[in-house]
């Protein structure tokens, strides 16, 4: 098959948003290719936000100390691909289609057996078998959504990260923090350390709970582990980080924010965990990985003059992370917001954290169906924004121009800059209408 057909079959297995809350037919996937995810240890993260930079950084760090890293991670900016790396890079599409291939007669086994297995499963089979054949030295594992019933979940994580808990997904995972933390906390395995972002009182009851009956370790941020220092400095932040085992100074973080500080420290700690042992991780190799972390998409500059940032923020959590670092780390006078969101998401919550940065906001549909109409997303901002402030684009290429349009306008000494955001399929149009990957 050649590397489009293998996507399009894929992606006609359905959207990954639309869960089937079960283990079994992954389950049953996994025994017949012999169980890939136990041929190597897993260092496996959930949370609300955060996951994916950390992931990156984990990632990062691991490869630094010589291991083979296979990193699996959701949605994609621009290619599916993107979603399974070995040594850092996307599979290459000659190697995404050999291990699809290699999966498919046991994905319609599956299929006749026990019904269609999903989108989102067939990628987790697709990762594991990768990181088995590769053969990986260690795992890094995103969950999809949740925890407890995400098909990732059939791996047994060494380690578990749970960075920030906050409302997401509540047709799927509940209506209120604690019920999304009790399916979240269905990563923490028996044996297993747990790593804990900052949490609110309820979501760190759940998750201690959760520990204490599987008989895990726990480090928490703030008190075994944490950011003890931070510093702004130019393109990113310097750090000083409490670890597990020791402390590190002066630790160049080339990404913006109080949170990517925080992700950074959970990275840390999920490192010295996964390595075991009394001794320390050298401190020259801690600061030249974190000195080449990347996380496109996340607080993104794709362009100067006028500055164009790009952010994948889309609910309220991720948006009050993004004002913060936004109002920190940028000397704007004025922002010009390009925002389309899904319209299953709390739209309104991340429109009334954006208003009192952004001046002006232009309002579109990205790439996804699940993209509210401009219409609509039109008259909420008017109800926050102001009529006269808000503007309407019918896609994110017109809503681009239009914004850079009224940046230019305001002069090159306005202190103007443009910030794109809303999802993570805004984030990966703006970055491919940019070019965000030939800079």
């Amino acid at each position: 098959m050649e590397y489009q057909a293998v996507e399009e079959a894929i992606l006609h297995r359905g959207v990954e948003w639309d869960i089937d809350p079960t283990l079994d037919r992954i389950n049953i996937l996994m025994d017949l290719l012999g169980q890939p995810q136990r041929a190597y240890p897993v260092v496996h993260i959930t949370g609300t936000n955060g996951k994916t930079s950390t992931a990156r950084m984990i990632d990062t760090l691991l490869r630094e100390r010589n291991l083979r890293v296979g990193r699996f991670t959701s949605p994609h900016l621009t290619s599916i691909r993107e979603r399974i790396t070995l040594d850092g890079e996307p599979l290459s599409e000659e190697r995404f289609v050999e291990v699809y291939e290699d999966v498919r007669p046991y994905l319609e086994l599956v299929d006749q057996q026990q019904g269609r297995l999903s989108f989102f499963e067939t990628l987790t089979a697709m990762a594991y078998a990768a990181f088995a054949d590769a053969p990986v030295d260690v795992a890094v594992i995103e969950v999809g959504m949740g925890g407890t019933w995400d098909s990732t979940s059939v791996a047994q994580g060494a380690v578990a990260v749970v960075t920030p808990v906050s409302l997401d997904h509540v047709d799927y995972l509940g209506s209120d923090v604690e019920a999304i933390a009790r399916e979240k906390a269905g990563i923490i395995k028996p044996g297993s350390m747990a790593i804990l972002a900052q949490q609110s009182v309820s979501v760190a009851e759940i998750l201690m709970r959760r520990a204490a009956e599987t008989g895990s370790t726990v480090a928490r941020e703030g008190l075994e582990f944490g950011v003890a220092g931070r510093e702004l400095a130019m393109g990113g932040q310097m750090l000083r980080l409490q670890g597990l085992k020791s402390v590190y100074e002066d630790v160049f973080l080339p990404l913006y924010g109080q949170h990517q500080a925080s992700n950074a420290a959970c990275a840390l700690a999920a490192v010295e965990a996964f390595t075991g042992g009394g001794d320390p991780l050298d401190a020259d190799l801690v600061r030249a990985a974190f000195a080449a972390v990347a996380s496109p998409g996340r607080l993104e500059v794709v362009r100067r003059s006028p500055t164009v940032l790009v952010d994948a923020a889309h609910n309220p959590g991720a948006m009050m992370s993004l004002v913060e670092a936004v109002e920190e780390s940028f000397g704007f006078n004025r922002v010009v917001a390009v925002v389309a969101m899904a319209a299953d998401k709390d739209v309104a919550g991340v429109l009334e954290l954006l208003e009192p940065i952004a001046e002006e906001i232009v309002v579109t549909r990205n790439s996804s169906p699940r993209s509210m109409s401009p219409d609509e997303l039109g008259a909420l901002a008017e109800d926050i924004f102001g009529s006269e402030r808000v503007h309407q684009a019918p896609r994110v290429d017109d809503a681009i121009d239009l914004a850079i349009g009224l940046a230019e306008a305001a002069g090159e000494f306005s202190g103007t800059g443009v910030l794109i955001t809303g999802s993570v399929v805004t984030a990966g149009d703006a970055r491919t209408l940019l070019k965000a990957d030939r800079r």
